[in-house]
């Protein structure tokens, strides 16, 4: 029987089963820079910082913008920039490590793949994080992405995206401030005074809940729960011991340093603000 060479297409072995969790630290990040963008860009790119958990999970905790141009055939990003904050965020947090990459838009492009190479180098299997900060679908979606390599023998033709799962990941403050900016149900962010007043309504709110729940295991309106009332039990114990009147002194000093920190910042605001008038008006003249 007469041998034939046969030539096989295959793709590389596929990370289908890495998935990612995103916390929502990155997704406002991503999102003020967007806004912050210069005139002329139509989306922005940047690094994303994270771990890898035991479990093969890779999660995701930073990210910082970089410069870059890009055409139709060709993208140009500033790597000393980023770099340079790459070692920044170094000095800050050392476990956080190159995990991928973002781009604001409503997918992939066509010069995702020259990026996507660029961060290949740089860490082993990079993700590639989309934010429609367009709301192309009604919705701001986030999606993650792996590249799969498709190649004949040891010759590379072509890569593919595709999307793994993706999770957004809050630790307990992360969620308050979430609840927080779901709850106050304005166009901005609140300042540190609009934030405390919010945080101290929501307080309130969740303690009236437990009361009324007490009130009515006691009255028997609502089977007990030993484990509730362990938890509440629990969560009353670790309160600090103070009079009615310590805790009126130690809200009130923060206050104040709230306002001074307010007043500090509006003074620096203004006088900049002045500065760069007379500046204007002296190149005029």
């Amino acid at each position: 029987m007469a041998s034939s060479d046969h030539t096989i297409l295959q793709f590389s072995p596929s990370p289908l089963s890495l998935s990612a969790k995103v916390h929502p630290l990155v997704i406002f990040n991503i999102c003020d820079c967007y806004v912050r963008r210069p005139d002329q860009a139509d989306r922005i790119i940047g690094t994303l910082l994270g771990s890898v958990l035991p479990d093969g999970t890779v999660d995701i905790r930073n990210s910082y913008a970089v410069p870059h141009s890009e055409s139709q055939d060709q993208v140009a990003l500033d790597i000393d920039y980023h770099h340079n904050m790459l070692s920044s965020n170094q000095k800050v947090n050392p476990k956080e490590v190159i995990v991928g990459w973002f781009s604001t838009g409503s997918g992939v492009t066509g010069g995702s793949a020259l990026i996507h190479e660029f961060f290949s180098r740089e860490t082993t299997n990079p993700i590639h994080l989309t934010v429609d900060t367009g709301f192309t679908n009604g919705e701001a979606s986030v999606k993650g992405f792996v590249s799969v390599h498709l190649s004949i023998g040891d010759q590379q033709l072509a890569a593919q995206f595709q999307e793994i799962p993706l999770d957004l990941r809050m630790v307990e403050a992360e969620r308050i401030g979430f609840d927080i900016l779901k709850t106050t149900a304005v166009d901005k962010l609140p300042n540190d005074l609009e934030g405390m007043e919010a945080s101290m309504q929501r307080l309130l709110a969740l303690i009236d809940d437990i009361y009324k729940y007490v009130d009515d295991v006691v009255e028997g309106r609502v089977p007990q729960d030993n484990k509730i009332g362990r938890f509440i039990s629990d969560t009353v114990a670790s309160l600090p011991k103070l009079s009615p009147q310590d805790f009126d002194k130690l809200v009130n000093d923060g206050l104040q340093d709230q306002l001074l920190l307010l007043y500090l910042a509006s003074l620096t605001r203004t006088q900049l603000g002045f500065a760069e008038k007379l500046n204007t008006a002296a190149q005029i003249l």
